[in-house]
């Protein structure tokens, strides 16, 4: 099971690279010079060919992020591999360790003369693929090696919904703990690169990854898709599931480099104004989460969308514009862009933001999840389906299988009486044979071994005649 689970991960994450690479060619609004010129650009830095990055397009466009997803060789690959090979492996990395710079070609090479190996048996796309899956590929250790500086020049997409940035602020401690206890609360946001207008801005009592998920499940069903996400690397923003969800819709995710503060520049300025609503809010006295949340949404969208926003008009000005003298604010930004907004259908939006996984089927027909054990569908024992939920109620859990409709798994109850008449796979089924092939092939056997005693016997008497008649 854990095999298996470890060969999901695996494609999944392989899917999730694949999708990083092609995101910046499924932008509709380029040419196919562009997107040609653009292709070339990515493959050469990522060191692949174009034809791998044709290969992963067409493959999204076909059937989006499963199509991207790679087959399992992990066993085949292991039945070609040295019986060695994990010692050659730990020789390869102290090989890359001393000389960075080395190629797989030449450590190959060093392998071969020192007699680690034999000529040819090493392939070079195998062992760059293990390097590489460890960490030491040779582009990895450059990037290790180099000082990662961070850019202080500063960006403004031109349009709406092309970047937004999200991030996670401490807000107003409350006594919303047992009996009273007094807690923290954490403001998750998600606001618009180029119109600094917020799409979705809640305080919660916890920091953990599912109250990002729900940032983004809002702000994507009240205003549709957006090209890209920007955020730090937060356990909460790196999470695979978070990542998970966004490539389900064709979101690409990027990070910042981390101590880039400035990076971030437009939603840390947002949280000045988070400052100021702190400020207020102490002064009335709010007992509750529920109370907090609804004169912070008062506040962001009667003072924050409706006051002119200095750094818009900056962008403007910069662009020899014209700025009108009383501004512009993040809502006149957003309503009068060109750009119209790509809704997504709320169930295909609430499908992408379950959390899905794999669990194997057990002989009792159940599977097993977070302590407690469900029950599916007898056909489906022995098989390994994968399960789907939302973080908020994990306890509705929705099974799926190819070729099965998608069903509510229930919580395995035991009642009086079995099930006299499960519906079993084909495998388990009972089936009456006409007859016992074993004793059939007994019976034919024993016929040839008589018909064979039959023929030696008359031949030895066929010579002992011969001998008397003489």
């Amino acid at each position: 099971m854990n095999k298996n689970k470890n060969i999901i991960h695996w494609q999944e994450d392989e899917a999730l690279r694949r999708f990083k690479l092609i995101s910046p060619l499924l932008d509709d609004s380029l040419d196919n010079a562009e997107r040609t010129q653009l292709r070339k650009e990515i493959a050469a830095k990522n060191s692949i060919t174009t034809r791998t990055l044709y290969r992963y397009e067409k493959a999204w466009r076909s059937g989006e992020f499963q199509s991207l997803k790679p087959a399992d060789r992990t066993q085949k690959r292991k039945n070609l591999l040295p019986p060695n090979f994990e010692d050659l492996f730990q020789e390869a990395i102290q090989l890359r360790r001393e000389v960075p710079g080395r190629s797989v070609e030449q450590i190959i090479l060093i392998l071969e003369l020192e007699g680690r190996v034999a000529p040819g048996v090493l392939k070079r796309p195998t062992l760059q693929r293990h390097l590489y899956e460890a960490g030491f590929g040779k582009r990895q250790l450059q990037i290790y090696a180099e000082a990662r500086k961070s850019s202080s020049k500063r960006f403004c997409k031109p349009h709406r919904m092309m970047l937004i940035q999200a991030d996670i602020k401490f807000g107003p401690i409350l006594p919303i703990g047992p009996k009273g206890e007094k807690r923290q609360t954490y403001l998750s946001s998600a606001i618009d690169d180029h119109s600094r207008y917020l799409l979705h801005s809640r305080f919660y009592d916890n920091q953990e990854e599912a109250i990002v998920k729900d940032t983004f499940h809002q702000a994507i069903l009240r205003y549709g898709k957006f090209d890209t996400v920007y955020f730090d690397n937060g356990s909460q923003y790196i999470a695979k599931q978070l990542k998970l969800s966004l490539a389900r819709l064709g979101i690409t995710v990027r990070h910042a480099r981390p101590y880039s503060g400035k990076s971030k520049g437009k939603i840390e300025k947002f949280h000045q104004v988070v400052d100021a609503f702190t400020r207020e809010a102490k002064l009335k006295n709010i007992r509750t989460l529920e109370e907090l949340n609804h004169y912070w949404e008062i506040f962001y969208d009667e003072y924050y969308h409706r006051m002119p926003h200095d750094g818009i008009g900056e962008y403007y000005r910069s662009l020899g514009s014209e700025v009108p003298e009383s501004g512009i604010s993040p809502m006149q930004e957003w309503n009068r862009d060109s750009r119209a907004l790509c809704y997504v259908d709320a169930s295909v939006v609430s499908e992408a933001f379950r959390f899905h996984e794999k669990r194997l089927v057990d002989k009792g027909a159940c599977i097993s999840f977070r302590g407690k054990r469900y029950e599916t569908k007898p056909a489906l024992i022995g098989f390994m389906v994968e399960i789907s939920y939302d973080p908020a109620a994990p306890e509705i859990i929705t099974v799926s299988y190819p070729g099965i409709e998608p069903f509510e798994a229930k919580p395995l109850k035991i009642g009086e009486y079995c099930d006299k008449n499960p519906t079993l796979p084909v495998s388990m089924q009972e089936s009456v044979p006409d007859t016992s092939r074993f004793l059939d092939a007994l019976e034919k056997k024993h016929s040839e071994n008589v018909a064979r005693m039959a023929d030696a016997i008359s031949f030895a008497g066929y010579g002992k005649g011969v001998t008397d008649h003489v």
